[in-house]
């Protein structure tokens, strides 16, 4: 597990640090968590990652949204980022932090599993800027295909 997905996970269970002086690293500050914290991250990790609370531990077969983000309508309405969340209001907030004016366009019900193929139709003839954010001079037409593509699929929520 990288440091970084480690923070994330003791700040979302609440788990406290403390922080000394390293004898063995020249004095180098380390951050600790007590024993029965350990525990409690132990527990919310599988072989080494961390798990959501209730959510399945492969993705495969996840159920959430697919969903079309403009990351700065204001000042640059053609940035837009797409993706699958499992839960819409907690990714949103995730996306508040780099981009605090972000607004949802439209989110589509999607399997976790559709999300690359998702994202290979409906950003078709727009400018990659990173993974999984481009920009378009009409957000419209993205909208559209998203409709279009999402309009082919079964419904995400019946089982086989």
């Amino acid at each position: 597990m990288s440091k970084q997905t480690l923070f994330k996970l003791i700040g979302r269970l609440g788990i406290g640090t403390y922080k000394a002086k390293s004898s063995a690293n020249k004095g180098q500050a380390i951050a600790y968590i007590s024993n029965e914290d350990f525990d409690l991250l132990a527990a919310q990790t599988v072989r080494g990652k961390a798990r959501d609370a209730g959510q399945p531990d492969s993705k495969q077969g996840e159920r959430g949204v697919f969903y079309l983000i403009e990351l700065e309508p204001g000042h640059d309405p053609g940035r837009y980022k797409v993706g699958f969340a499992s839960n819409m209001d907690e990714r949103l907030r995730q996306h508040h932090c780099s981009a605090p004016f972000a607004s949802i366009v439209a989110t589509w019900p999607c399997q976790a599993l559709w999300e690359k193929t998702a994202i290979d139709c409906v950003t078709q003839g727009c400018v990659k800027l990173h993974t999984e954010v481009f920009r378009t001079s009409d957000i419209a037409a993205v909208r559209t295909r998203c409709n279009q593509f999402f309009s082919l699929m079964p419904s995400p929520n019946k089982t086989r």
